[in-house]
This record gives structure tokens, sequence and C-alpha cells, in this order.
């Protein structure tokens, strides 16, 4: 695996000369993990044109010495990061903007007052756009082990609970079979808690004539999967029923015709399409998806603003949802590897209308 590390090493190297820099300071967690293979909660990484240091202190000592393909330099009380800094010879440093605290900033600008830093963006998190193959299998195993979790929930699921005992479950169903945490806090919300897209499980009790939403996800093997399926509790009405049509047929179209080579503001209008003319238009407000990695929320995005291409073997949600405010919502939603010629649907969970 050290090849790989090393060559997504030599891709951020290639951003320098465009950017006018000959080092980079990565502070940022998931650049970091994207660089190391482990969590990058206590690491930095000092990338030079011909060098390549993994930066942290003795508790992470075994762990940072066993990527071998970084030079290790340990921090301590009388030996902060800057010192490194000052021994490597470069002229010009570009620090992550998005990620560098305050602190890290004006330390490493106290500690090189002859050389320039440049606030740079993008560079690793660009490279992230595209997976590959084992970046692919893994957000597909955590995709599948969702599955594993709405099969668990069909059969769990029944009027009288509350959204919080259903959110339990399902995290305890997680991280019982394998999860390493979550991708996000999950949703689990009924009725007209249905219509909040982000709405948090409460002490509300689901009710015959509910819909009920679960948008969850689980991180295993370092990425993240992302899934949303909404159910209904008894009989729903003829406009629930037509709503869920609405959202159903426009996943269905989006899932058709999303490819490789489209704009985001192309594939967005899939699904955002089916559902205007539906005359829910004013009640689909978010983008139809986004990208997902060791993030949840990475690039490249469906809406009707990304103009750029969609790139070959990204990973993007499909999720158009209709919010009737205080009466109830609809969200379906899998998770796609782009190719040129259309999707491999990670997401296997039934998506016609279930009663429970």
């Amino acid at each position: 695996m050290s090849d790989v590390y090393k060559k997504r090493i030599e891709a951020v190297r290639q951003a320098f000369d465009k950017l006018e820099i000959d080092a980079l300071l990565l502070t940022g967690i998931y650049n970091i993990s994207y660089i190391t293979g482990t969590r990058g909660d206590d690491l930095n990484i000092l990338i030079t044109k011909d060098r390549a240091f993994v930066i942290t202190d003795f508790r992470y000592r075994e762990m940072a010495q066993a990527l071998t393909w970084l030079e290790y330099f340990e921090t301590n009380a009388k030996k902060p990061f800057t010192e490194l800094l000052k021994e490597v010879p470069f002229t010009t440093l570009g620090v992550e903007k998005d990620n560098i605290t305050l602190g890290r900033f004006l330390a490493a600008k106290d500690a090189l007052p002859d050389r320039k830093l440049v606030a740079v963006s993008g560079i690793v998190e660009a490279l992230r756009t595209v997976k590959d193959e084992d970046e692919q299998r893994r957000i597909a195993a955590a995709e599948r082990l969702g599955d594993e979790a709405f099969s668990h929930m069909l059969g769990f699921i029944k009027g009288g609970l509350t959204e919080a005992e259903v959110a339990a479950e399902l995290e305890h169903y997680l991280r019982s079979h394998g999860a390493s945490g979550l991708s996000f806090s999950t949703i689990a919300v009924s009725g007209p808690n249905s219509s909040y897209p982000h709405g948090v499980p409460g002490l509300r009790k689901l009710q015959n004539g509910d819909f009920l939403t679960l948008d969850f996800g689980c991180v295993l093997n370092g990425y993240c999967s992302d899934m949303t399926r909404t159910v209904a509790i008894g009989q729903p009405s003829d406009e629930m029923r037509k709503v869920y049509d609405t959202v159903l047929r426009a996943q269905l179209n989006a899932c058709e015709k999303i490819r490789a080579g489209l704009t985001g503001i192309q594939c967005d209008a899939f699904a955002r399409d089916v559902i205007e003319e539906a005359g829910y238009g004013p009640y689909f407000g978010h983008s139809l998806g986004h990208g997902l990695g060791l993030q949840v929320h990475e690039e490249p995005r469906f809406s009707t603003v990304w103009d750029k291409v969609i790139p070959e073997d990204s990973v993007v949600s499909i999720e158009p949802g209709v919010y009737l405010p205080g009466r109830f919502g609809v969200r379906i939603e899998d998770l796609a590897i782009i190719k040129a010629d259309g999707i491999i649907n990670l997401a296997c969970s039934p998506k016609g209308l279930i009663m429970l």
C-alpha cells in the first residue's frame, strides 16, 4: 500500500509550480488521512519537492514510524513543529487556509521571517474527488452495512416507538456490526417532523399515518456511507402516496441518466425537472447530491450551481426530496459510483413505498 501513498504525495507536488510554492504543510485531518492511510487527528504532514515528513509527538511514535514512506519528526515541549520548518530548505510554504488554526499559522509565520507563507486550498481535496478501486471497495462495503441495517430496522420499527429509540437501534446495529463510527448524526424523523430535511430525532412517538424518514451512514475502514429511505407507518394518505411517487420517479430518472462528463447542473436537473413538473418544485430546496469518501460531504456536487464536469470514478449521493412544511416530507437516497456510461448503484435497499 505504501506505493499508493507515494503516488498521492507525487500528485500533490504536481500542484506546486502552479501555486508558486515549493513546500506544503497539511493540517486538515482528512487530507492527512489520505496521505497516511490512518486517522490524521494528531498528525501534520510537510511535503517539499524532494522530501515528505510526518510530524507528531511521542504518543503516536510507533504509529507514525510505521508510515515508512514518510520521514518522522517528533515534537515535544522544547521542540515544536516550527523547528522542522526551520531545518528544511524551501522558499515558499503553502498552508491550508481552510484547515490551519490561527495559532499554528502565526507560529509558522514567526518561525520563518525570511520565507514566504501562502494560503492555499483544494490541493488534496481535488485528488480525493476521484476514488481508486480500493476506496470504491471500502465505500461499497460501508453502504452494504447500511443496507443490512435498514433491513434490520424494517423488522424493528413499529408504532409507539419514539424517533430517538429508532435512531438508537439503528446506530447500535451499525456499531455492533463493524462500524467504527457514524458518517453524521442519524436522522430519524416522523410525521410533521419529516418535513425537516435535517431534523433531529426526538421523543415524538410513531403514529399510524406517519411517514418516517431515515437518513444514516457509517464509517467502515475509514470511509463513509450515506443512504435515506422513507417508510409509512400504517396507511398513507393519497397525497402522501403522490409525493412519494414523485420523489421516487425523480430519483429513478436521475439514476438512469447521470453519467461522468455531465455537469453537476445537468445531473441535478434530471430529478429537479420531474419534481417541478409535478408541482412540488418549491419544496425541493437542497441539491440533488454530494460527493462522499473519507468525509460524508466532499466534491463534486449535483446542484443548480455546480457547473463543473462530474469526473469518472467519483462517488456521489442521489437524493431528491419533497418537504411540505408542518405536514410531512419524503427523501430517497442512493450512493453511486459515477462511470462514463452511467452509474454503479451501491445501495440495494428497496425503494418502493413500504408500509409497516
